[in-house]
């Protein structure tokens, strides 16, 4: 059947009868606020994607340590970070792919599998018996779990052009709220059995498998926000058979010229060859490297003894720091990020964000040095902080990426993004752990001893990522 053409005179604009990004773009036409609905669609699958990733943080050194598979205590830290490597690992080579299928069939199915995969295979972590069967099904949810990629092009494509740094925002805003309530909820529900035991009793089930009750949360969370998707809006276009934005009609949803739209889109056929697109990916891949890493090393760093530069925290002690850097990450990212980005643009605000990060990372063994509330009450600080700069920075490299290409090209995009992403995450979690391990091992060095080599290992990292962020190398001026 031909497609009724509805042709908008004002704007120039082609609308197709049964294209159901036809009818999102209507439908964003007609009303110019955000669509509270839409976001909390967003907000939710996010959440449900990375809670199993961090869930795990708070436990996985008491789960390697159950599994009797290290020697040494020192040596628990290298294992957890191969169970944590895992997921990257299978996420590294899949992304492009589920890039590939959402462009081709869609946002939606792509977003759906994703939360399905969550259900069955988080699931079946949290019943590991020894460390290759926690390996296998972190990499399982890692490649089968796809929807990172989709929904950071939906957040897009689902908000009106100048609502698109809150629809990004949203992403980053519930991606990092998971992975602060991810490890709340492996810290407060793991080992239920010695932390409530007149609810969970001693040689139940509950004791056979102490860190399931987390697990069975997050998945029982995510087939809740599954079934609630199948009433999500597709925002891909199909205008007969073809899988083609109206972008190209030759005017913005502003009304803005063709020749103006150029300057934020690079028409490039071969994606790769997209450098605005391309040196964003670069410089996100170097950051996320230093995220993954800082998320694993802070955990296990928090939860190792004194003696060995840690700080000696119980799982509910970690838990409850990175939840209260949680609520922060959730007020800074509804009342303040949006006036930041507009007042200083995404590349500026990333910039400042990680020259900030440097000096406040490397004092964190001197906070070590604290104790009782001091010491609380200072690394929650040093928390929160820490994760609304990452915040910062992680939401203007999503702008950039985004805008830097069209809806048709803007699935893969994302899974090339998520695929050099999760490749650096695999050696974060991997590389993170080692390095503590070799740290702790060298405690009395009379050089930056003990942690004070893994926190400027980390810092390194860091400041390559924000020397990237500067011209010649990351072309800001082109997406603007």
């Amino acid at each position: 059947m031909e497609a009724e053409n509805i042709e908008q005179p004002l704007l120039k604009k082609k609308y197709y009868e049964n294209c159901p990004g036809c009818k999102v773009d209507q439908a964003k036409e007609l009303k110019s606020d955000v669509s509270i609905l839409n976001l909390s669609y967003i907000w939710m699958a996010v959440l449900c994607g990375s809670l199993p990733v961090s869930s795990l943080f708070p436990f996985v050194y008491f789960m390697v340590k159950d599994f009797n598979v290290a020697e040494k205590e020192e040596d628990i830290s290298a294992y957890a970070g191969y169970v944590g490597s895992a997921y990257m690992l299978g996420r590294t080579l899949t992304s492009i792919m589920w890039g590939v299928i959402s462009d081709r069939y869609g946002r939606k199915p792509v977003i759906i599998i994703g939360l399905i995969t969550i259900v069955i295979f988080n699931t079946l972590f949290g019943l590991s018996t020894n460390l290759w069967m926690a390996i296998s099904m972190r990499f399982l949810l890692g490649s089968l779990n796809g929807l990172f990629g989709p929904i950071k092009a939906y957040a897009t494509e689902i908000c009106r052009e100048e609502h698109q740094a809150q629809g990004l925002s949203t992403v980053v805003a519930a991606w990092g709220v998971g992975l602060v309530i991810g490890p709340a909820l492996g810290g407060y529900l793991a080992q239920p059995t010695l932390k409530y035991p007149n609810l969970f009793p001693k040689d139940s089930f509950w004791d056979k498998f102490p860190y399931f009750l987390p697990c069975f949360i997050i998945s029982a969370f995510a087939f809740a926000v599954a079934i609630a998707c199948i009433w999500l809006p597709e925002t891909l276009h199909n205008h007969n058979g073809k899988n083609k934005s109206i972008d190209n009609a030759g005017a913005s949803e502003n009304g803005r010229s063709g020749a103006d739209k150029g300057k934020m889109i690079q028409k490039d056929e071969n994606i790769l060859l997209n450098w605005p697109l391309m040196s964003s990916i670069i410089v996100y891949c170097i950051t996320s490297l230093h995220d993954i890493t800082y998320q694993e090393v802070f955990s296990l760093w928090a939860v190792s003894p004194r003696r060995l530069g840690g700080l000696n925290f119980s799982t509910d002690d970690v838990g409850n720091v990175l939840a209260i850097s949680g609520l922060a990450i959730i007020i800074y990212q509804v009342t303040l990020y949006q006036s930041v980005q507009k007042a200083f643009g995404p590349v500026s605000i990333a910039r400042f964000s990680g020259v900030l990060s440097i000096p406040l990372l490397q004092s964190y063994p001197f906070i070590a040095m604290l104790s009782g509330f001091t010491l609380y009450l200072v690394i929650n600080i040093a928390s929160i902080f820490k994760n609304l700069l990452t915040e910062t920075i992680a939401t203007g490299l999503f702008l950039l990426q985004n805008r830097a290409v069209e809806q048709h090209q803007r699935g893969a995009a994302n899974g090339i993004a998520m695929m050099g992403m999760s490749a650096f995450k695999t050696i974060g979690p991997a590389g993170g752990g080692a390095i503590l391990t070799w740290c702790q091992k060298r405690i009395n060095a009379s050089f930056l001893p003990g942690t004070h080599m893994v926190f400027l290992v980390l810092n390194v990292v860091e400041g390559l990522a924000v020397l990237l962020m500067f011209k010649p190398f990351l072309p800001s001026e082109q997406l603007l």
